[in-house]
């Protein structure tokens, strides 16, 4: 992996914070007409708003990095000539934004090493903004992990649970039917050894969550490298965990995130449930 000096990772880390706030003022602005479309099933949609959001995000980042590659939810997806690719979600849970349910956010990270192959990435720098309260968690490698409302960051810590059946879990289930069918089943297996589980609709806010404390840990099978590259940095630099089962890293197939004292007993328990999936 590339060595960056503290300054070039200052930097990757405003032009995060400034463009995921950028496009999150976008989304905020709502038009009447979302120009709804339908993605991999009739369950799973996408907006105008989702594509006005990445198109800024990657105009605002190219000008400022026009070296780097994109790799994007929607349409963007440019290699690198750079080490660097910049990894976007211009609306984590747009499914909660069509309905207003407010958890959804803006997330975009950059990343050492190709996106799109399992295990060859890491993120270094990355903004998750929660669109609705109007706040951007943010870090970068080695910095810690905050997050911004009003002007002002509060440093970010995991919680100390250690205990499986005190610890409040989110999930989050995909758009196929089958595949939701046996996420239930793992789920099923989960919810009775945990204080409760929690289903927020937004991978990268889940793992923002977990690294503020408002939850102890998250997993969750589907999610794609946008959906958490940068909430995966901003629970790292919380002093969190995130892997894939049996240790693998975090991907496509499965996202286990806790604190380190929770970590091993949750993986345990999603493995073991992944027996039925």
């Amino acid at each position: 992996m590339t060595q960056l000096s503290h300054d070039e990772l200052v930097e990757l880390e405003r032009i995060a914070i400034e463009s995921a706030l950028e496009a999150a003022e976008l989304v905020r602005q709502r038009p009447d007409d979302l120009g709804i479309e339908v993605k991999s099933s009739r369950t799973d949609v996408v907006t105008l708003v989702d594509a006005a959001s990445e198109k800024l995000l990657v105009q605002r980042i190219r000008e400022l990095r026009p070296q780097d590659g994109f790799y994007g939810e929607e349409e963007a997806d440019t290699r690198a000539q750079s080490p660097l690719t910049w990894v976007l979600d211009p609306i984590d849970g747009t499914v909660n934004f069509l309905y207003d349910y407010p958890l959804y956010a803006v997330s975009v990270a950059v990343v050492e090493g190709d996106p799109r192959i399992p295990g060859q990435w890491r993120p270094i720098a990355g903004a998750v903004a929660d669109v609705p309260a109007g706040s951007v968690y943010h870090a970068r490698t080695g910095g810690g992990a905050y997050l911004r409302r009003d002007g002002n960051d509060e440093r970010l810590s995991v919680t100390g649970s250690s205990d499986l059946g005190t610890s409040l879990v989110a999930t989050g289930f995909g758009y196929d039917a089958q595949k939701r069918g046996r996420q239930a089943r793992v789920l099923m297996h989960v919810l009775p050894q945990i204080r409760d589980i929690r289903r927020g609709g937004s991978a990268a806010l889940d793992l923002c969550h977990v690294a503020q404390g408002r939850l102890d840990g998250y997993y969750e099978m589907g999610i794609n490298p946008w959906d958490m590259a940068a909430g995966w940095l901003v629970l790292t630099e919380a002093g969190g965990l995130a892997t894939g089962a049996h240790g693998a890293p975090p991907s496509s197939e499965c996202v286990i995130a806790a604190g380190a004292t929770l970590h091993p007993a949750l993986a345990e328990l999603v493995q073991d449930g992944l027996q039925h999936f």
